[in-house]
């Protein structure tokens, strides 16, 4: 059996923002469905709490790679 330890990591908006070079508002239009820029494939947030939420790191690295592949 592995003991590998691996390191989960919760993007809150502004690191969300920061790694992705985008505005908050870009973020918030990729998951919402009424909007032009609307992403299904975006990762969904996580709920952390009553007012905050946050993404995975490794959902939004995954994102990233699958969408540079795209055509």
């Amino acid at each position: 059996m592995s003991n590998v330890l691996q390191t989960v990591t919760i993007l809150r908006v502004p690191a969300l923002v920061k790694k992705l070079g985008i505005g908050r508002s870009t973020v918030y239009d990729w998951l919402d469905p009424k909007s032009d820029r609307y992403d299904p494939t975006f990762p969904l947030r996580l709920k952390l709490g009553v007012k905050a939420v946050g993404w995975l790191e490794s959902e939004i690295d995954e994102w990233i790679l699958n969408k540079n592949r795209q055509p």
